[in-house]
């Protein structure tokens, strides 16, 4: 699995490089923690959800064609929002300052694989406790459409799905090399 998928102490929490506990714990551990998602969320419609590289940015279904893929996008800071096809056809619903359907899919996934709180910091927006919902942010957020392209992200997200194809076993596997086994952050080797 991609460190920026991941929850625990990488420096994809809050935006502040130092992790949920502000210790810099990401930088003392070369170990990623496996956090659940808040709730459970059905992958059919967005497969693939991350905070990483300074966005919130994801892989979303189309809604009217089964053989087509959004990426989606949010920026930490700015909210500017990006939506394309994995080959750079920019979708109609996305534009000016309002939000197309796969954006809120994304978000709204986001919000139940990280939680509010997280996703919002990570977006650097502050919202009160009226904001529950992918829409109440929306109304929150004043971005507005950016070109970004989208190969990167879907990249990532094929890497992803290769990762789900490799057979069970219980020997190291070579392209996952670099996470440790048998140890938890803070335990030293030996």
């Amino acid at each position: 699995m991609d460190p920026g998928t991941t929850g625990g102490n990488g420096p994809d929490l809050g935006g502040n490089g130092q992790g949920e506990s502000g210790q810099g714990g990401y930088e003392q551990s070369s170990v990623v923690q496996v956090i659940p998602p808040i709730q459970p969320r059905k992958l059919a419609k967005v497969p693939f959800v991350e905070l990483a590289d300074g966005r919130l940015q994801g892989v979303v279904s189309s809604g009217s064609d089964p053989k087509r893929v959004y990426v989606s996008s949010v920026a930490a800071g700015s909210h500017g929002f990006t939506c394309s096809t994995n080959n750079n056809r920019s979708c109609g619903g996305a534009g000016g300052s309002y939000w197309c359907n796969h954006v809120r899919a994304l978000v709204a996934e986001a919000i139940l694989q990280y939680g509010l709180d997280r996703v919002t910091r990570y977006l650097r927006v502050s919202v009160d406790q009226s904001v529950t919902t992918a829409t109440d942010l929306e109304h929150v957020i004043n971005g507005s459409y950016e070109s970004m392209q989208a190969g990167m992200v879907f990249s990532r997200f094929l890497r992803h799905l290769s990762y789900l194809e490799l057979p069970r076993t219980s020997e190291p596997v070579s392209e996952l090399h670099w996470f440790p086994s048998g140890r938890g952050p803070g335990k030293a080797a030996g």
